[in-house]
Parts: structure tokens; C-alpha cells; sequence
């Protein structure tokens, strides 16, 4: 078999992978799990048994019963309504009362000896898991509890007083488990072994979870309430991506000639592979997450930018088609795989750390990480090397980069940082004006501040799109516009969900005067009932911990790879400017900071690392040359000016998409693509100048550092000689 025969044969079997992903992802796509905003689901309220129970009990409830939900979703909502009730809403179901009867009632949870005694309740245990462990080939099923500080205690007082004796469980005075005590156990954490099976586990610790709340609830209703966003809003969103995806493919060939071609080809490959991997994760994909989907498509040519554009090195320096390609790929690898696995790291903390909108946005980004690493390292490289036995060997093809011009990003780093500054600053000052004008430093969405719920019922069944046309501007008339109005509707009724900031007396009663004219309703069928944000207290705190995790992991990552703390120090650094400057603008515009501000926080703290790591892999190489190494001022300003051209076009594709997404996309979407395209610009500028040239000032105060350190140990050396002469003529 000759060579072109083996290219043809090599080119058929690529493509049939290709079109075989597109049309598995194409044709199951309607098997991936919807959002609340984009298929609606069950939403089940629960009422407490007690009265007046405290704020804290509340909060409390509220975020374990966030954790139980996620065992649904991760996109599941829930969220404090009125001073006694709580909400839960879970996308995608469709039936009430097989949740409600999966859910449980949540109840009452003790430990208690023979003797009845209650040695612990719900509110000493902290967290309660399924697991298995193999000994000796033998499968075991157990549950590893965990309890708070306070339980800690009276777990090891409990299980020390009850050696060889059981410990019963009880869930609303039903006994669910009696574990035997081995010993006494300190610590915190205990395993129950004995577990017939996986379910077995897996129920028991889920009733244990549930239990585990400060307060007794009991189910007061459910429903099924469909979308908060038409139709209308998911095939704007979809036609957008194929926009942009077209565009981005031209945009390659247009600069890379037939590796962006072939490129296009892996970017097809890697939206089928998104569609099948969304289905086989079983992740619950709402509008956010369809825009993180686009934007990653965005993101997943950068390692095909930065492969291509040293391609047109090697060419420039005199090598053959084959070589040059081998040669990219070899020396381009470093920064793919530092940038991919820092990001990774990123991603990995903030799904075990993190919860809700968090976790669910880490598990997407995991997936577009991987499938871009496998595309652009293995699929383009097949297809390359099919197209050169074809003979397609002129340098014409590939384009041949031209002597880099070097500038004096050194020289110019002041005015950059004083710019920078400026914008940060004045960030921080409109968050003042916003503190004093708002009551808080921004525009608090639902998710973040809570509002009101509104339930109107009609006297006709409206769709989505005539709430949004005639019913919804009643209500951004009476708030004033200041926050999101998001509409559901319950299934099989008239009965509508408005949400809003929330609503004075004064304007509760403007709203419903003005939806009785309009719509001639029955007052006595609108009630409105204040709620808690569905981001809780808890959920941004560990969003916030989760964050910080994920820069410490990753600046020991770049410490080691890179043997030098100033590069680790100097990432981290330009990481934080690109948020504050995305704050600065989230203040000073009073965009709406809900749920989505997270995952645009973490798609821009994903995007800037990335770029950085590709301007920190070329220091280090040109640190590598003896011709360089001297002077560390043109060793940043080669590396920064080599890269320049990635750091462009890998900013222009992304950027692409994004503009796309906000020209053609509803509201909801623009909300989330403006931070996005700002956070893309920042993430460029501070890749450009700011990163490195924080290294070199880190480096050189470093240098500086070091020779006065020496030259304090001459002089002391010197000093010391010196007394000792002179004590030496005095004897």
C-alpha cells in the first residue's frame, strides 16, 4: 500500500469518527438533561412543623437541603419563602410525587443507645456518603458519617460508653440502622460496614443527610413548572453558536490556510464529542451552561493556535513541511499541557469543593478541557499527516511566519500597571457609590439578595412569550427595571411564577391594581411571598473557598513545573487583576450579579491562566538560550512579542463567539456575555502586559535582593578582618 493510499484511507477513517460523533451528539442531544430555565421541573415546598423557627435554623436547612438536591441536579434550586417555608426546585422532572416520595419527608434525626437514651441528633452530624472498598477481593458497601466539632465529641463520648453494644439510628422514630460499636471512635468521622448493597448505602446515608437538619418540615405542595425561558430563547442560542462556529472556522483557514482547515474539521469532531459526553455525564445543561458550551468551542482552538503558529516558525527557519509539523507539535506541548492542567486543577477543586451553579459549571469545563487536549494533540495530527501523504507539502499551504518585531513591553510596563490601577480603583469607588445608592457594592440579582414571588392566576392559559410581552413589563414597571423579572409557568393550570427584587407594600399593591385592569384576574388569586436568594450564604462561601483552593493548587502547580515561585507569584497576580477588573466593571455598569456571575468569574479565571502559562513557557525556554539568558529584560520582551500573534487570534476566536452569543442571543444571555467579553479583553491585555513584566520586576527585586544580601556578607567579612588586625597590633 503506497503512501497517498494510506493518507486517503487514514483521511476516511478521521472524518467517519468525525461525522459518527456528530451524529450520535446530534441525534441524543435531546437526551441531555434541561435547566429549570430551559425545560422547567418539579418544584415541592416545605413547611416547617414549628412556627417561628430562628434565621439560623433557616439558613441551615436551606443549604443541606441544597446539598440533598444536587443529588438530582446540580442546577437545583432552593431557596427560603416567607419565614417558615422552603422551595425546592428540581429541573427536569416531571413528576411530583415520585420526587417527593424518592426526596422523603424530611424529619427528625437521633442516635440513641439500648436504653433509648439520645446520645446525638441531626444537628451533630455534618455529612453523611455512600461508599466501597475492596479487602482481599471481597466488595464491602459502607457509610462514612462525619460530624461538626460539637458532634465529635459526643459521638466519642457515645460509641467509648457502647463498646460491643449497638447504636440505633432513628429517622422519625423509625430505625434505619443499628451499627454494632467496635470501639471507641475520636475524630469526627465513623463508617458504617455491613451494607448489603450500593442502594442500600446509598439510601441510608441520603435519609441520614436529610435528616440532619435543625428544624421538622413538612411537604405543604408541589407542582411542575415549566420553562422560565421559551423556546424562542434556545434557538437563538443555538443558531448563535453555529454563527460563531462558522466564523471561527473561517477565521482559521482564513489565517492558518489548511491547518485551520484542518483544525475546523477537530472543532466539528469536538462539539459532536461535547453533545455525546454531556449525555453519558448526565449533566443538567441550562442557558449559562449552553453559553459555556460555546465559549469552550472558542477556547478549543487556542492549542491549535499555539501548535500552528510555531509550525510557521519552524517553517521560517528554513525546515520541511514534516518537520516543521513535528517540531510544533513537540515544542508547543509544554504550554498546552501546563495551561490544560492548571485549568484542570481549577476545575477539579471547584466540583468538590463547590456546590450548585459552581459544580455544575466545573463538570462542563472538565469535559471541554479534555476533548480539546484529545483534538487538537491527536485528531489535527492525524489529519495533518494525512493531507502531507497526499502530497500537500508547498509551505504556501501552511504560511510562513515572517521575522517577529520585538517590542519593549519592559519599557512600556508602567504605563500599563498605572492603567490597570486606574480601572481597579475606580472600581472600588463605584462600588462605594453603589453602597450608598443600592445598599450594597453591586446590583444584587434574585439569586444572590432574594425578592418577591408573585402567584397570578389567569383566567386563560398564556404562553411563555405573551408573559414575556404583556406581563412581564408590569413588573419591571413597578421595580423599576433595577433587577432580572424571571417567569415560570405551573404545568396544567393558568397559574404563573413571577419573580422579582423585592416588593414594597406600596408597590404590591400598585402590581396587583395594574394586573387586575390589564388582565381582569381575581385579586384574591394573586399572593406574593418574599424569598431568599437560591445562592445562600453557605454556597457562596464555598464558592469563595473553593476559589482560593483552586489559586493556591494551581500556583504550587506552576512552582514546580516551572522551578520558580516569581512565575507562580506573577500568574496568581495577573489572575487577580483580571477579576478585579471585571468587578470594577460588574460595579461601575451595576450588571446583575446573580448565579451567572460565578460562572463567568470562573470561565474568565480559566481563560486568564491559560494565556498566561503560554507567555511564562516561552520565558522559560528563552531562558534556555545562552544568547538570552543575560539580560532578562529581552529575555520577556522576545517571549512576549513571540507570542504576541496567539495571544491576538486566541482572543479574537473566543471574543468571536461571544459577540455572536450577545448580538443574537435574549437578555439573559447578553447578561452573561457582556462580563464575558470584558473579562476576554483583560485577560489578553494582562497576558500582554502585565504577567511578564510582573516576572521581571519580581525577578529583578529578587537579583537586587540577593546582591545586597552579598554585599552585606562582604562587608561583614571585611569588618570582621579588620577588627581582628587590629586587635592582633594591639597585643
Amino acid at each position: 500500500m503506497n503512501k497517498k493510499m494510506k493518507g486517503a484511507l487514514g483521511l476516511l477513517a478521521v472524518l467517519a469518527i468525525t461525522v459518527g460523533f456528530c451524529f450520535l451528539g446530534v441525534h441524543g442531544a435531546k437526551d441531555i438533561k434541561l435547566g429549570l430555565d430551559l425545560n422547567g421541573g418539579v418544584s415541592i415546598t416545605y413547611q416547617t412543623t414549628e412556627d417561628n423557627p430562628t434565621s439560623e435554623q433557616m439558613s441551615d436547612t436551606v443549604y443541606k437541603l441544597q446539598l440533598k438536591a444536587q443529588g438530582y441536579s446540580t442546577e437545583a434550586q432552593v431557596y427560603q419563602e416567607g419565614s417558615n417555608r422552603i422551595n425546592i426546585d428540581i429541573p427536569g422532572a416531571t413528576d411530583a410525587n415520585e420526587i417527593l416520595e424518592e426526596l422523603g419527608e424530611p424529619g427528625t434525626l437521633q442516635f440513641a443507645d439500648s436504653q433509648g437514651q439520645v446520645l446525638l441528633t441531626g444537628d451533630d452530624v455534618k455529612n453523611a456518603s455512600a461508599g466501597m472498598t475492596d479487602q482481599n477481593g471481597s466488595r464491602q458497601y459502607i457509610i462514612q458519617l462525619q460530624f461538626n466539632e460539637a458532634g465529635a465529641k459526643k459521638f466519642a463520648d457515645a460509641t467509648a460508653a457502647n463498646v460491643g453494644k449497638p447504636l440505633y439510628i432513628i429517622y422519625n422514630d423509625q430505625i434505619i440502622s443499628a451499627p454494632n460499636v467496635q470501639e471507641a471512635i475520636t475524630g469526627g468521622q465513623a463508617s458504617i460496614t455491613g451494607i448489603t448493597d450500593y442502594d442500600e448505602a446509598t439510601r441510608i446515608a441520603s435519609t441520614i443527610r436529610i435528616g440532619a437538619l435543625p428544624v421538622q418540615l413538612t411537604e405543604l405542595r408541589s407542582n411542575v413548572i415549566g420553562a422560565t425561558l421559551g423556546q424562542e430563547a434556545i434557538s437563538t442560542s443555538l443558531r448563535a453558536g453555529l454563527v460563531g462556529l462558522v466564523l471561527v472556522m473561517l477565521f482559521m483557514i482564513a489565517v492558518y490556510r489548511l491547518p485551520g482547515f484542518v483544525a475546523s474539521l477537530a472543532l466539528i469532531m469536538y462539539t459532536g464529542l461535547e453533545l455525546v459526553l454531556l449525555q453519558a455525564f448526565e449533566v443538567t445543561l441550562t442557558l449559562p451552561g449552553i453559553a459555556g458550551i460555546i465559549l469552550s468551542v472558542g477556547m478549543a482552538v487556542d492549542a491549535n493556535v499555539i501548535i500552528f503558529t510555531r509550525m510557521k516558525e519552524e517553517l521560517g527557519a528554513g525546515r520541511t513541511i514534516e518537520q516543521a509539523v513535528k517540531a510544533g507539535y513537540s515544542k508547543a506541548l509544554s504550554a498546552i499541557i501546563d495551561g490544560n492542567v492548571t485549568t484542570l486543577i481549577a476545575a477539579a477543586v471547584l466540583y468538590l469543593r463547590g456546590s450548585g451553579t459552581v459544580k455544575g459549571f466545573a463538570t462542563t469545563l472538565a469535559i471541554g478541557i479534555v476533548i480539546s487536549l484529545i483534538t487538537a494533540l491527536f485528531v489535527t495530527r492525524a489529519l495533518l499527516a494525512c493531507f502531507i501523504s497526499f502530497g500537500c507539502t508547498s509551505p504556501a499551504l501552511y504560511g510562513v511566519r515572517k521575522d517577529v518585531k520585538i517590542l519593549d513591553f519592559i519599557k512600556f510596563r508602567k504605563i500599563a500597571y498605572t492603567i490597570s490601577a486606574v480601572v481597579i480603583i475606580a472600581g472600588f469607588l463605584f462600588m462605594g457609590m453603589n453602597k450608598a445608592s443600592l445598599g450594597n457594592l453591586f446590583n444584587y440579582d434574585l439569586d444572590f439578595q432574594g425578592g418577591s414571588s408573585t402567584n397570578v392566576t389567569f383566567n386563560e392559559d398564556m404562553s411563555l412569550e405573551e408573559i414575556d410581552a404583556k406581563v412581564a413589563p408590569i413588573f419591571k414597571n413597578i421595580t423599576g427595571g433595577t433587577a432580572s423579572v424571571q417567569a415560570s409557568k405551573v404545568a396544567g393550570t393558568n397559574e404563573v411564577i413571577i419573580k422579582t427584587r423585592t416588593l414594597t407594600t406600596e408597590e404590591r399593591t400598585e402590581l396587583y391594581k395594574d394586573l387586575v385592569d390589564e388582565f381582569q384576574v381575581d385579586e384574591a388569586k394573586i399572593t406574593t411571598e418574599n424569598i431568599s436568594g437560591a445562592v445562600s450564604k453557605e454556597m457562596k462561601a464555598d464558592a469563595v473557598w473553593a476559589f482560593l483552593i483552586a489559586i493556591v493548587c494551581m500556583l504550587i502547580y506552576i512552582w514546580i513545573r516551572f522551578k520558580d515561585i516569581k512565575f507562580a507569584s506573577a500568574a496568581v497576580m495577573a489572575l487577580t487583576h483580571d477579576v478585579l477588573i471585571t468587578t470594577a466593571f460588574y460595579a461601575a455598569l451595576k450588571w446583575a450579579v446573580g448565579s451567572t456571575f460565578i460562572a463567568c468569574i470562573l470561565t474568565i479565571v480559566g481563560y486568564s491562566i491559560n494565556a498566561t502559562i503560554v507567555v511564562f513557557d516561552r520565558i522559560r525556554e528563552n531562558l534556555e538560550d545562552p544568547t538570552k539568558r543575560g539580560d532578562l529584560a529581552n529575555v520577556v520582551n522576545d517571549a512576549i512579542s513571540q507570542t504576541f500573534t496567539r495571544s491576538i487570534n486566541t482572543s479574537l476566536t473566543t471574543f468571536i463567539m461571544v459577540l455572536v452569543l450577545f448580538v443574537m442571543g435574549v437578555s439573559s444571555i447578553r447578561d452573561f456575555t457582556m462580563p464575558l467579553m470584558v473579562g476576554i479583553v483583560s485577560g489578553c491585555w494582562s497576558s500582554v502586559t502585565i504577567a511578564g513584566p510582573l516576572w521581571y520586576d519580581l525577578s529583578m527585586y529578587a537579583a537586587k535582593k540577593k546582591a545586597a544580601k552579598k554585599a552585606a556578607e562582604k562587608a561583614a567579612k571585611v569588618e570582621k578582618k579588620s577588627q581582628k588586625m587590629q586587635k592582633g597590633r594591639q597585643v
